[in-house]
């Protein structure tokens, strides 16, 4: 049993060491069966949010006023106020918060937490640990090379936060999907948090690929050009929201999130229509000896990058195995940072076509590789619930 080297969530770059999923306990689906609360508008010179009594009513007894959040409540993280359970989650709209100095000043990046030297022994199916594979700039514009990828933005108790994400296929919405693929802990802070705020995705972000000195002051169409889409509703495994954390690979196998995106100023479009694009997820990639290369996109912030450009890896994966009763998964080389967490790992799916097979989740202290989950029954289960619920 040979241990292998200390392992780390990978850090959504900003003032936090880990982010989280969203859901929780359910009526016989996987990552729990409440309604989506709400992602209600927020027009410049309204006094209210639009939202419906029962919803409204339904948040204050959390303690939530809706219109003290719009003036910026959203920024209490006492603890009775983090709510945690799936129909506790709330992400109602505040046009223009995300403007694009928000967006570029989200990638501040914190030192890694420290480790626990034996965090994640050898079950006997780990392979050696992979040969770190440079990352490289994805090809500019991004909407032609990566049109399905782009970055997730939100805020936590210690500041505004990113992560990377993928446009998937909504078996309810042939060709008119609004569902984003992304890492359980970018939208929920696992088992000592609950769920972040103002989570939105924003589709090829940066799409010429500019240096971040050149976004200061940009108009936002250049750093969004697809808009920017808020999380209506956001869905992740239990075993992420019981037992996720920031060391140790703890929940990683299960480290997955689906949101359902709407736009901020609606366009009468999907997402997948707007950006023309949108993967298939493969609930049944082959096992890891048979998989030819993952290539794995994302907006690594943390040093030597600054989250403003997307890069890419591929490497033929490897075996790591965190608990002996947990599902083994995925591992590549590969030298991207914080803020490429749930940015999608694309192979060959069971048609030979490209399809997105998992989502970065873990790596070293110090880059050199990463780990996705390999996906399965709780990440099929999710999917399909959030699909239902958009019918």
């Amino acid at each position: 049993m040979r241990p292998i080297r200390p392992v780390t969530a990978i850090l959504c770059a900003a003032a936090l060491a880990l982010t989280a999923a969203a859901c929780g306990p359910g009526d016989g689906e996987a990552g729990g069966d409440a309604k989506p609360t709400v992602a209600a508008s927020l027009p410049p010179g309204t006094d209210g949010i639009k939202i419906p009594d029962e919803l409204r009513d339904k948040l204050k007894e959390h303690g939530v006023d809706l219109e003290k959040w719009r003036g910026g409540a959203w920024k209490n993280w006492k603890q009775e106020d983090w709510l945690r359970e799936a129909g506790d989650y709330i992400n109602p709209v505040i046009e223009g918060l995300w403007d694009p100095d928000r967006m570029r000043d989200a990638d501040k990046t914190p030192q890694p937490p420290a480790v626990d030297p034996d965090a994640g022994k050898d079950q006997g199916v780990t392979d050696p640990t992979p040969v770190p594979v440079r990352a490289r700039g994805a090809v500019a514009p991004y909407h032609s090379s990566v049109p399905a990828s782009g970055k997730v933005f939100f805020d936590g108790p210690e500041g505004s936060m990113v992560c990377s994400a993928t446009v998937v296929k909504d078996p309810a919405h042939p060709g008119k999907s609004n569902m984003v693929w992304t890492a359980g802990h970018c939208v929920h802070a696992g088992k000592a948090g609950g769920w972040y705020r103002n989570i939105a995705f924003v589709p090829s972000y940066n799409n010429a690929g500019r240096a971040s000195a050149q976004l200061k002051g940009a108009p936002r169409e250049q750093v969004a050009p697809y808009g920017v889409w808020w999380s209506d509703w956001a869905q992740t495994s239990d075993q992420w929201i019981a037992s996720g954390g920031p060391t140790g690979g703890a929940g990683a196998p299960y480290d997955f999130a689906v949101l359902h995106v709407a736009p901020e100023k609606g366009s009468g479009k999907s997402l997948e229509e707007t950006v023309g694009s949108a993967l298939p997820v493969d609930f049944n990639a082959p096992a890891v000896g048979r998989v030819a290369g993952i290539t794995a996109t994302g907006y690594p912030a943390a040093a030597p990058f600054d989250g403003q450009r997307a890069f890419q890896c591929t490497d033929k994966p490897g075996r790591l195995s965190l608990k002996a009763a947990d599902p083994v998964m995925y591992r590549i080389g590969c030298t991207m940072t914080g803020g490429s967490s749930g940015g999608g790992w694309v192979a060959a799916g069971a048609d030979g076509r490209p399809a997105l097979v998992s989502n970065t989740s873990i790596g070293p202290a110090k880059a050199g590789w990463l780990a996705g989950p390999r996906l399965g029954p709780e990440a099929k289960g999710i999917y399909s619930a959030v699909s239902a619920k958009f019918k």
